[in-house]
């Protein structure tokens, strides 16, 4: 085992790996809870309860496909990249898909399987190199900088700190709801953790948060924490029979915006943490198509299992600081995702404002990327930031993507760069325009 994943030649040893495994673990341990919280629509009190997709079965969906994707990346690619159900992604799934669009979850799951069967298709063709290639710089950062904002806004929503406001559309509430100061609190407990560089900050936060929700009576004692496997019957398999429902117009537009995300969010992760660990070579990613293909099937098992976009996991880049380097740190967070099955009692204790500073510092960490922008050139900075802003403006991460894929054509023509504009930029530009006039009610 040693010999397979190179410990010699990458100076490791089985004790590094597994702390490098199990920090990797704890830091993206709260996907476990935030995921079905999120997809249930936990913070949205008038929501009918027989629309909403089970927790519990989301639980062990959850803790599947983050075991199936991150063991497989690390025995087939040897990486040290962990795979989960992405952030970002999740909150598209419900606010926009199921809440806002009322697409059934069900019917969304389906199309979560064919982003990921698209996904398959073009890494084993090659043609997805091509495609990230094609998409302007400043348009992919735009992107992950607009879901960070959009995650933060549904932070403070569901905290309490963002109400609404019938004079300004939105406003800051009073502050003197029990479980509005619980968020508070926990979001700068989190803060605190982050900015200490405490591996795990964002899981840690959720566990004090969660405490002290206890002690003040604003959140139930579960009666035990340790418990039997949740049934994931209600959402297992549901994605393939519903697979006839997604051969509508407004679903085109569902599976575009889970690909097109995704696609951004899982090369950037692979390429970034695979640096951190010196793993590049001449600037290439070695095994490179074991890494993307592990990563593709990652999305249509999650989907059968029964929870949004699996995806590589930017968290992965604790365990590599912690000195991982070897395909097994990945193998050893899995297995611990698999050993997390029996915790669902602690369900009960994840409410939204346990949940919120997660989401909010989840933001933070994804607006990172704002500065990679070119803002002094204005036919970049237009559609960036028509991009950034529109996604929490307009409570979807599809309008955002489209309006940026929209001016962004445009502004490059009328500043004589129009033939920088890749031929697949102009096809885009005609599909979101299409999806503007048709598949948007």
């Amino acid at each position: 085992m040693r010999k397979y994943f190179q410990f010699d030649e990458l100076g490791t040893n089985y004790r590094t790996e597994i702390i490098a495994g199990l920090t990797t673990f704890l830091s993206m341990a709260y996907i476990l809870f935030v995921n079905p919280f999120t997809l249930s629509l936990g913070a949205v009190k008038d929501f009918p309860n027989e629309l909403r997709i089970d927790q519990g079965a989301v639980f062990v969906a959850t803790a599947l496909a983050a075991a199936y994707g991150s063991i497989l990346m690390g025995i087939l690619a040897r990486y040290p990249i962990a795979l989960a159900p992405g952030m970002g992604l999740n909150a598209f799934f419900a606010f926009t898909v199921v809440l806002h669009m009322q697409i059934p979850w069900q019917t969304a799951l389906a199309g979560v399987f064919v982003s990921g069967i698209i996904f398959t298709l073009l890494t084993l063709t090659g043609i997805r190199e091509k495609i990230i290639d094609a998409i302007p710089v400043e348009l992919k950062y735009a992107v992950g900088t607009g879901i960070g904002l959009f995650i933060t806004f549904i932070g403070l929503q569901n905290a309490g700190i963002i109400v609404d406001n019938p004079a300004t559309l939105v406003g800051l509430s009073d502050l003197k709801n029990g479980n509005t100061l619980l968020a508070i609190f926990g979001l700068v407990v989190t803060v605190i953790l982050m900015v200490r560089k405490v591996n795990g900050g964002v899981f840690y936060g959720m566990v004090i948060t969660a405490i002290a929700g206890m002690v003040f009576g604003l959140i139930k004692v579960p009666h035990q924490i340790i418990g039997a496997i949740p049934d994931i019957s209600p959402t297992f398999g549901v994605a393939i029979k519903h697979l006839p429902d997604i051969f509508s117009l407004k679903m085109l537009g569902v599976v575009l915006t889970f690909f097109i995300v995704d696609f951004f969010d899982a090369t950037g992760t692979l390429l970034a943490v695979a640096n951190q660990a010196g793993l590049l070579k001449d600037n290439k990613l070695p095994r490179a198509g074991k890494a993307l293909l592990v990563d593709a099937t990652a999305v249509m098992v999650g989907a059968i299992f029964g929870t949004s976009t699996t995806t590589s996991y930017i968290e992965s880049s604790a365990g590599v600081a912690a000195g991982g380097r070897s395909g097994f740190s990945a193998v050893v967070t899995g297995i611990l995702f698999l050993l997390a099955l029996f915790f669902s009692p602690l369900l009960s204790v994840i409410t939204a404002p346990v949940t919120a500073p997660a989401l909010i510092i989840v933001g933070v960490l994804m607006a990172s990327s704002v500065g990679e922008i070119n803002w002094k050139k204005f036919e970049v900075a237009v559609p960036a930031f028509f991009t950034l802003i529109t996604m929490p403006l307009s409570y979807s991460i599809a309008t955002g993507i489209a309006v940026g894929f929209l001016f962004y054509p445009i502004t490059m023509i009328v500043k004589g760069r129009g033939r920088e504009v890749h031929p697949i930029l102009y096809v885009l530009f005609f599909i979101f325009l299409a999806y503007f006039l048709f598949l948007r009610e």
